[in-house]
């Protein structure tokens, strides 16, 4: 099944509206907030910096680069302007932050014209993510920094014991949006053979037992397997009604590893 972030463009209103909402959604949530707060710290910005978003989504992100230390402007990309129409919506007000459609694989920026090129949670969606790095390659200044953040998804559970029926809705979920779930462990090899020289490997783990965020990844495969017509009406409703059940009863849980990578062009 593709994956409907790679073909987010291709969408219709409803479904790119309900994305936009799921990005906002993970951005609010302060335990993915904090996740970016370690991988943000370790970046190490040089002053005034110039810094490029690739696969920006709805700037949840870019909102708080815009506010960094040593970070003097901005730029955000992705290949759905409907994201970047809310992006923009959103980051009215911050005056060093600037938008344009364009795909991770084939950048419209000049060689060597950003000082720290970001991905969060991008290259796992992306179909030739070597593509997407050399690019950041090219655009970046000698010496300029290639930070990402990935979640290892192949590790997304949800579930409480053995055959536990929402973790099928995780897995119909994945199917249907990440291209490549696994790509976090060929990062590093990945990152080196475009010429990088990596600098820092960090691991992450996610927890949300509150049901914050995760729930949405049930609603999401449920979508899935009903629009497949693997589950009845009935069934689709049971299942989400049952996360919602976890949640109020405090036996809600979730988790996602994550890990993020930051390197130097030599």
């Amino acid at each position: 099944m593709p994956d409907v972030w790679a073909t987010v463009a291709e969408q219709d209103e409803t479904t790119q509206k309900r994305l936009a909402d799921v990005l906002e959604t993970r951005g609010a949530d302060p335990k993915q907030q904090e996740l970016r707060q370690a991988f943000l710290d370790d970046i190490g910005f040089p002053r005034e910096a110039r810094v490029l978003e690739v696969g920006c989504g709805t700037g949840v992100l870019m909102r708080r680069l815009a506010v960094w230390p040593n970070v003097g402007e901005v730029v955000g990309v992705d290949v759905a302007g409907a994201l970047l129409a809310v992006a923009a919506e959103l980051a009215a007000r911050l005056p060093n932050v600037s938008f344009t459609e364009a795909d991770a694989r084939g950048l419209p920026f000049s060689d060597e014209s950003f000082d720290v090129v970001v991905f969060d949670s991008t290259l796992t969606h992306v179909p030739g993510p070597e593509e997407a790095l050399a690019e950041a390659f090219r655009v970046l200044r000698p010496q300029g920094l290639l930070a990402a953040f990935e979640g290892d998804y192949s590790t997304t559970t949800v579930a409480l014991g053995t055959d536990d029926p929402l973790q099928a809705c995780v897995d119909a979920m994945l199917s249907g949006s990440v291209h490549d779930r696994w790509i976090v462990r060929r990062l590093p090899r990945i990152v080196r053979e475009c010429g990088f020289d990596v600098s820092r490997l960090r691991s992450f783990g996610y927890v949300d037992l509150e049901g914050s965020y995760m729930p949405t990844i049930v609603d999401r495969g449920v979508d899935v397997l009903h629009a497949s017509g693997q589950i009845a009406d009935d069934a689709a409703a049971s299942l989400k009604a049952e996360a919602r059940r976890r949640v109020e009863t405090g036996t809600w849980f979730g988790h996602i590893a994550y890990a993020s990578i930051v390197a130097v062009k030599p």
